[in-house]
């Protein structure tokens, strides 16, 4: 059995904050449910109780070159980073300061769309695909799509990549090496795909604005600013609170919680034929362009004419494109099953650690949300793929399935929080 935050096996900062909850959990009224005494102990933490992530967050200004911006985000070993408005004034608030979120992934998925822009077999000038650029959504839907770079779900349309065929080896390589490469500002491709708005809560907005954020919202970050500099004082990933809760194993809340079977909490929320997925013969541009165009961040490799599982997409793989030469000279052409051992032989030859190296990561539906945190947590990634006794897939349970599971939303509970964020800047497109 695991330690007891409480026996003093565990000292971390997030299982300091767990004993807070659990101490709140201890005094809330007896006639609540389960998930309203969860809701009331985290509306009663502060997000400032939240561990940093690190001691410094990394910011990216708006005028760096893309070529910039990714020697920074491979430097710190981080995948995506707030962005600051250079031209903001020296005492301009966070609101005025920070244009976005910027994404290694997306910054790759735009250098590949401008590549079929500026392919010689291209046919005229014309972009392929692109956002309209209506009015405000409702809250839920545009932040939902803003967080995902989309302007507005509803207008959302194919990445428009050209068919799989034979393209000249050094054509990409020469894209990434070229003037408009280096030339191209961050400030540029602002509204692209996994663009995010700069939603920030101050610290002392509650732990349970934040998880919903993070979850009906679909946040994949949320930044906590101080209002006092008007600068990021910490920035909570889906993948942190995972952390946290793994760390709460042993406390009485997080027990009665963690007991329950993925299926009794409606998960996987999907039907095996509504699993959005590619054949391990289908080329791998498929896959990102069925992420493009669907909002989401990975994607499961069935084999082909079946629905066994044999590997997992994600969108920072695409990082591949522009790190490992047997993907980018042959990218219009390589299927799904020949990236994932391209990328993996090129990581074991780096010796860089990666989720993609632990393969194909799978549960069943009858284990608990405890064993699907720890699981999650332990090996670094997203999400995990339901499967039957035979392989099958059956569905997909993600970091924000858990974490939307844990607490509910209160009607009303945002009013206007979301005024002022959206919608998205003017020049948002592809």
């Amino acid at each position: 059995m695991e330690d007891s935050p409480r026996s003093g096996g565990m000292s971390s900062p997030e299982a300091k904050l767990g004993m807070r909850v659990e101490d709140l959990w201890d005094v809330q009224e007896p006639q609540l449910t389960p998930t309203e005494k969860l809701n009331a102990c985290f509306e009663s933490v502060p997000v400032s109780a939240f561990p940093p992530a690190s001691s410094q967050v990394i910011e990216i200004k708006s005028d760096c070159s893309l070529a910039e911006a990714v020697q920074i985000l491979t430097k710190h070993r981080i995948l995506s980073a707030p962005v600051v408005d250079v031209e903001a004034p020296e005492d301009a608030s966070w609101i005025d300061r920070y244009i976005g979120i910027v994404e290694f992934a997306g910054i790759v998925v735009w250098i590949l769309y401008q590549s079929e822009l500026a392919s010689p077999r291209k046919n005229g000038g014309s972009p392929a695909a692109g956002f309209g650029t209506g009015g405000k959504e409702e809250a839920i839907t545009a932040v939902a799509a803003a967080a995902n770079g989309m302007n507005s779900p509803r207008r959302l349309k194919n990445l428009g990549f050209e068919p799989a065929e034979p393209t000249p080896g050094s054509f990409f390589e020469a894209l990434t090496s070229s003037e408009f490469y280096k030339n191209t500002k961050v400030r540029d491709i602002s509204g692209s795909f996994r663009w995010a708005p700069f939603l920030a809560l101050q610290k002392s907005n509650s732990f349970l604005t934040m998880l919903l954020l993070l979850s009906n919202y679909k946040m994949k970050s949320v930044p906590v600013v101080d209002l006092g500099e008007g600068k990021i004082d910490n920035i909570v990933t889906q993948s942190a609170v995972i952390h946290m809760l793994a760390e709460c194993v042993g406390l009485s809340w997080f027990e009665r919680w963690g007991a329950k079977k993925m299926s009794e909490l409606g998960l996987p929320t999907m039907k095996p034929d509504q699993v959005i997925k590619v054949n391990e013969d289908e080329p791998v541009l498929q896959a990102f362009k069925l992420m493009r165009k669907k909002g989401i961040g990975g994607i499961p490799v069935v084999e082909s004419g079946g629905r066994k599982a044999v590997g997992n997409i994600s969108i920072r793989d695409v990082q591949f494109l522009l790190t490992t030469p047997e993907i980018y000279r042959e990218f219009r052409s390589i299927t799904a099953k020949n990236f994932l051992v391209a990328g993996r032989k090129y990581l074991e030859q780096h010796n860089e650690a990666s989720p993609m190296l632990s393969g194909m990561i799978t549960c069943r539906r009858n284990q608990t949300v405890k064993e699907m945190i720890l699981m999650l947590d332990s090996v670094k990634i997203q999400r995990v793929y339901v499967v039957d006794e035979d392989g099958n897939l059956e569905g997909v349970i993600t970091l924000r399935d858990i974490i939307s599971k844990l607490v509910h939303e209160p009607r009303g509970y945002f009013g206007d929080f979301f005024d002022g964020v959206l919608p998205m800047p003017q020049n948002s497109r592809v």
